[in-house]
């Protein structure tokens, strides 16, 4: 049985593939390769990654999308047709599914290769990864034999012919071998000043001997390297010694720091809109400071947040004159300027609600933006007169005083009609925005608000004029379906009804929490608590559509939409303050599939101040969601648990993301 090629003292031996030719080139680059016996491969082609496979469409829910007429004009001619096989010798049952999982001849049976030059490849390229897999396994001795229609893959290469029966039979035969513990291991440091205990680097003596650590080690190397302003640290020496008598394997990694760099001049190259410096501004590298891999990676997430590139990449130059200065150039790539969207969602309780939106990025070459939007909801819940309306422009404009400063401004039309009220309202705010930290941002501004309302009390005008005013905290690891991290928010609004001649306050926070009770985060649990205050002579003092009042898909599920609080002659007033609570548990199921359970709790109380002798109302659910490459679809069934009047026996919510 023949494996792949050993790699023995820096050099390829016993073959003559023409695939191996890189790594030859990689073993110049300083590496070398020292086995005390040929072995059925050697470590170093093992070290070599795989490149994923291209995705040539998006699929979901069973159908695939951006498929083109190009998919089907780079079809593979002359396909040839195969059926694989693998098997394990030395009873080592448990590595099959693994080998199965890295096999391309496996994984591709549908996907024909080209001819039989195309399957000779793909054999060849298999033998790779399959060697690497047991490489990862810490198994250094064992072989992988492939055979096409019963002949040696070495014997096919060499005659480049195969009998004529198709579909071509492939059988794949792997030896694992004994698995290896690491032996000696030697860390060590040209200048950078890194620690030499392999423990540190998670090499220990007497452990499984899997490359994927040895890899990892050297990458952390080089990471604390680059993070302690040495752009251009690498591994300047890998010695690795697999003893096959003692089954060991010797270790001995050598890195080379280089120069410690400080950034440069900033370029940019590939904008045809967009002006130059304020990429440059909107970057903020700080020329002159010690170089550091952390100011990139916030470099690149200011410009990505920005939404005019589809493509940013930092590279840095070299390493130039006595103090290290390195020049750094940003290549961007621009996004189309036109955008258009639409959305919709739907809740038993709410009925439909469809949105769109049209935008143009990048509007003067600084990053503007101009955003027309629209939405209709309550479809199918009340007469075309009686449904909920919404139309928007807003004009957003980035680093106004500096690249942390942002302005925006808009103008809104909209009518709402919950159960509780009826509100046309027209809206005019404008905004200076900070980011304090990648964490911490705020808001400060003003608003006029226009509104004539029917409700409870009557029907009534009113105009506000206030400045508002918001801070949020966020450092959650993912926003449409968290695992851990908080979230909090703060908002606060003096304001003056010129109409009425009544002065009024709005104060309201919210906070979530997020914790996943296991490593592979398949557990998590989730909480929410939001509570608010207006400061107002009475409640009918304060427009219908800015009181509190709870109930819904994003307050107490279960309950009728805006349908908790104070009450007059049985219908909803809303009140002054208010209080929310919520708490799920969340399970993976599969790595698509997840099932949620959750309690949510709440009221709304007529005084400023929230009155805890009345209850709570509760509403609790369950429910299910597909996890897609966009976020998690979401489907909430929901039951109150003490109804009142319009309340329903139980409601559904479909949406995207979680529910908070």
């Amino acid at each position: 049985m023949k494996g792949l090629p050993s790699c023995k003292s820096g050099k390829v031996v016993g073959t003559r593939f023409n695939a191996l030719s890189s790594l030859a080139a990689w073993l110049a680059g300083g590496v070398s390769f020292v086995a005390l016996r040929p072995v059925g491969a050697g470590l170093a082609c093992a070290l070599l990654l795989a490149a994923p496979l291209p995705a040539n469409s998006f699929e979901i829910f069973g159908w695939k999308f951006f498929e083109s007429d190009e998919d089907e004009a780079n079809a593979v001619p002359d396909p040839l047709p195969y059926e694989a096989d693998l098997s394990i010798s030395d009873g080592a049952d448990d590595l099959t599914e693994e080998l199965k999982g890295a096999s391309l001849l496996i994984q591709q049976q549908e996907k024909p290769p080209s001819g039989e030059a195309g399957l000779l490849a793909r054999s060849l390229s298999d033998r790779e990864r399959l060697v690497a897999q047991l490489y990862a396994d810490g198994r250094y001795g064992g072989t992988v034999d492939i055979t096409l229609a019963g002949i040696p893959l070495e014997t096919a290469l060499e005659q480049s012919d195969l009998p004529d029966v198709r579909p071509v039979k492939v059988e794949i035969l792997v030896n694992p071998g004994p698995v290896f513990t690491f032996g000696n291991i030697d860390v060590s440091s040209e200048d950078g000043d890194l620690s030499t205990d392999p423990a540190y680097w998670g090499l220990t003596k007497g452990d499984v001997a899997a490359s994927g650590k040895i890899l990892t080690a050297e990458k952390r190397m080089i990471g604390v390297l680059r993070d302690r302003g040495y752009p251009k640290a690498r591994i300047a020496e890998r010695r690795i010694t697999a003893d096959h008598s003692t089954k060991t394997l010797a270790v001995t990694l050598i890195a080379d720091a280089g120069y410690q760099a400080r950034f440069g001049p900033v370029t940019v190259k590939g904008t045809e809109v967009t002006k130059p410096d304020f990429v440059v501004q909107q970057a903020m590298l700080p020329v002159g400071s010690v170089y550091s891999p952390e100011d990139l990676a916030r470099a690149r997430k200011r410009l990505n947040e920005l939404g005019i590139f589809s493509s940013i990449r930092l590279v840095e130059g070299e390493i130039e004159g006595p103090d290290g200065t390195m020049p750094v150039t940003i290549e961007v790539s621009e996004r189309k300027r036109h955008v258009i969207g639409a959305g919709a969602s739907w809740s038993s309780t709410e009925g439909f609600g469809v949105e769109s939106y049209w935008r143009r990025r990048n509007l003067f070459g600084r990053g503007e933006l101009l955003s027309v939007e629209g939405s209709v909801g309550r479809i199918g819940n009340e007469s075309v007169l009686d449904m909920e309306y919404s139309a928007r422009i807003a004009f957003e404009k980035p680093g106004v005083f500096g690249p942390l400063t942002s302005f925006s401004t808009s103008l809104q039309a909209r009518q709402e009609h919950p159960d509780a009220y009826k509100s046309r309202s027209i809206t005019y705010d404008a905004f200076l925005n900070r980011e304090f930290s990648e964490q911490l941002k705020g808001r400060a501004g003003a608003e006029i608000y226009y509104a004539n309302e029917e409700d409870a009390f009557g029907n009534e005008d009113y105009l506000l004029v206030g400045l508002p005013a918001e801070l949020t905290f966020d450092n959650r690891d993912d926003k449409l379906n968290p695992s851990k991290g908080v979230y909090a928010a703060l908002f606060a609004e003096p304001a003056y009804d010129a109409l009425n001649s009544n002065a009024m306050g709005f104060i309201k926070g919210t906070v979530s929490s997020y914790y996943a009770l296991d490593e592979a985060k398949r557990f998590i649990l989730a909480g929410r608590v939001s509570t608010g205050t207006i400061l107002a002579p009475s409640v009918e003092s304060v427009p219908a559509s800015r009181r509190f009042i709870a109930g819904g898909g994003g307050s107490i599920r279960g309950y009728a939409y805006r349908n908790v609080g104070p009450r007059k002659d049985g219908e909803i007033t809303g009140g002054r303050s208010i209080i929310e609570l919520s708490g799920e548990v969340r399970v993976m199921v599969t790595e698509t599939i997840g099932i949620v359970g959750f309690v949510d709790a709440g009221n709304a109380y007529e005084d400023s101040i929230p009155d805890f002798s009345e209850s709570l109302k509760v509403g609790v659910g369950a429910g299910l969601r597909y996890f897609t490459p966009i976020g998690p679809l979401r489907v909430d069934a929901a039951v109150p648990l003490d109804p009142e009047q319009d309340d329903p026996d139980f409601a559904l919510y479909v949406g995207l993301s979680q529910a908070f």
